[in-house]
């Protein structure tokens, strides 16, 4: 472990070359297609399956039609629609139109839809086909004889797929990593980079229905609860988002969350062999007709001597999204549910803020630390915009109280509901230390707190970002994803700045946290070895028999973790559920139990709060 530490793997990106990048108008980018459907709904059979065309061996009939169009869709437009389905992506553009047939009820509803090969990526980058999809429906829409598009559209994309360049270099960059010539034991087998790092590489956009486009509407949604989220999602629980139609947010917000908590490769290899994968598991829309899965999937375990991906993650945790009420009711499907306000609310005077809760209607709001943590990133991505060609960059102490301004949880009556209140043992504390120091203790803990969100800040509010320092750790997981500019004083629009400092922002205070609780469990391993060693040395023959530490033994002997590394961790000190956080962190990624020690007062060696 210390030597994997001492010798980081260095993140090295191999682009395409640029004759082979073709615009993201054509076909040849496009992922391929393992299958493709149109999906009717007929006023006495329902939603059926009227045309598909799928290579041999993909399943279609009684899966793809009720994954395509999930409950509710009826009461929508247009939607476009994600889900996974065996070792496929599945990407569905729906359309509702009105039209002058008494035999369907006025109202023609279809889908048209497409299954990706996951060996592209979490969701295949189906995305891709998004603007294809959307474009037949409608036409499909106006005359729904009009097959000859799926046709054309399907044989388009296969004799592509014969005459195209290695998918490597038609999709995205080669992310590698240089490894230490010794490795630690475990997580041996060969792992893709974070998609944070084949998000958006030099000289590439980001695709228009690219799902991270979300990102900042998913930090404005869920406010300072999207770190909780992240906790949970570092932990791989079993997530379920509850929302309404239309639902291609909510896929987006899952696809968002899946990259938010994806553990660095570097960080990744800190951790015990036996840890959970290095991301989240995304299921994107799920219904009633998945619960077999899911129930089957929490009685599966890891299958760790499979080299696949799919054999990996089965019953490692996930991260959904249903419109099917029926399953936020079945507690024992999820470990923590988000219910999304009604689509209607985004027009009342107030914020309606997500409802996060555990088994049992258990309520999980964030900490006080979340909501000095999400003022602190808000004003750095206020600053992050501020500094566009013709406009002077913003100095820290403007863009902060520009951004109090108009900070919606100045507000009381939002903080109650979404932030836990502060403690009685905090403020205790707080007036006893501002009573004893004359309130330099607490200006002293600020700054050290304003310190760290500087270093997770640090070089994502410059005018143009650069490449990673060389003592960053923090940064490798998105590392040379250096925005394109055309030019200084005409910006990209597509370069996503403010979505790559997020997933920039996120990796690095996930390697925060894993890295300080790496460096405690092997200092503390250290120590018991050289327990057993001063046994040996005190001239004890009996030491010399003594075995070696099985690992129920080394959790049964545990850890402890200072208020001090609580602190560095960037998690609240005072909060019940952080330090829960850090026990199960332990737990799940080095196998060991955890004491973590509360952070007080003493007074002639007495604790007096």
């Amino acid at each position: 472990m210390a030597a994997s530490r001492r010798g980081q793997p260095e993140l090295q990106v191999r682009l395409p070359s640029t004759s082979n990048v073709s615009t993201a108008a054509t076909l040849p980018d496009l992922p391929p297609i393992s299958a493709l459907f149109l999906i009717n709904f007929d006023v006495k059979a329902g939603y059926t399956v009227s045309w598909k065309a799928a290579k041999p061996g993909v399943e279609l009939e009684g899966v793809v039609e009720y994954k395509s169009l999930p409950s509710g869709l009826h009461t929508v437009s247009e939607d476009l629609i994600y889900f996974v389905h065996d070792k496929y992506a599945g990407l569905s553009a729906f359309v509702n139109a009105p039209v002058e047939d008494s035999e369907v009820r006025n109202a023609r509803m279809l889908a048209v839809g497409v299954l990706v090969p996951l060996s592209y990526g979490r969701l295949g980058r189906a995305w891709r086909h998004a603007e294809g999809l959307k474009a037949i429906a409608a036409a499909l829409a106006v005359d729904n004889k009009a097959i000859g598009l799926l046709e054309e559209y399907w044989k388009k994309s296969q004799d592509d797929q014969e005459s195209a360049v290695p998918s490597e270099s038609i999709e995205s960059p080669t992310v590698t990593f240089q490894t230490p010539s010794k490795l630690p034991k475990g997580h041996t087998r060969n792992r893709s980079a974070s998609d944070g790092a084949a998000l958006l590489a030099p000289g590439h956009r980001l695709s228009p229905f690219h799902p991270a486009w979300s990102l900042t509407k998913l930090l404005d949604t869920f406010g300072p609860l999207i770190f909780p989220i992240q906790r949970a999602a570092l932990l791989r629980k079993r997530i379920l988002i509850s929302c309404h139609a239309p639902v291609q947010e909510a896929c987006n917000f899952v696809y968002d969350i899946s990259i938010l908590s994806n553990i660095p490769q570097p960080t990744f290899e800190l951790l015990s062999s036996n840890s959970p994968p290095h991301r989240l598991r995304p299921l994107f829309s799920i219904g009633v007709h998945d619960i077999p899965f899911l129930v089957e999937d929490s009685k599966s375990k890891p299958n760790t001597n499979d080299p696949s991906d799919n054999e990996i993650e089965a019953g490692t945790g996930w991260i959904a999204c249903t419109t099917d009420s029926i399953l936020a009711k079945k507690d024992t499907l999820w470990d923590v549910l988000v219910t999304m306000p009604a689509p209607y609310s985004s027009n009342a005077k107030h914020h309606i803020w997500p409802k996060i809760e555990g088994p049992g209607g258990v309520s999980i709001k964030a900490t006080q630390r979340d909501l000095r943590r999400f003022r602190s990133l808000k004003a750095g991505l206020a600053r992050l915009q501020a500094t566009s060609p013709g406009t002077s960059p913003t100095t820290p102490g403007t863009a902060t109280v520009a951004q109090e301004a108009d900070d919606p949880f100045l507000d009381e009556a939002d903080e109650k509901e979404v932030v836990e209140p502060l403690s009685w043992t905090a403020l205790a504390y707080n007036g006893f230390m501002w009573w004893a120091s004359a309130g330099e203790q607490a200006r002293a803990e600020r700054a050290e707190e304003s310190a760290r969100e500087a270093e997770l800040l640090s070089d994502l509010s410059s005018a143009r970002m650069e490449g990673p320092r060389a003592s960053a750790d923090l940064s490798t997981s998105i590392a040379s994803l250096t925005p394109r500019r055309t030019s200084s004083t005409n910006p990209d629009p597509d370069e996503a700045r403010a979505e790559l400092t997020l997933i920039t922002y996120f990796h690095r205070l996930t390697t925060q946290i894993m890295g300080t609780l790496a460096d405690i469990v092997e200092s503390t391993s250290d120590d018991d070895d050289d327990d057993v060693v001063g046994e040996g040395e005190d001239g004890n023959d009996d030491a010399a028999l003594l075995p070696d530490l099985g690992e129920e033994e080394m959790d049964a002997r545990g850890i402890r973790i200072e208020s001090d590394a609580v602190a560095r961790m960037g998690l609240d000190v005072w909060s019940a559920a952080d330090a829960e956080f850090v026990k199960l962190a332990v737990k799940t990624y080095f196998g060991r139990r955890a004491y973590v020690e509360g952070k007080g007062v003493e007074v002639c060696g007495v604790r007096v709060c």
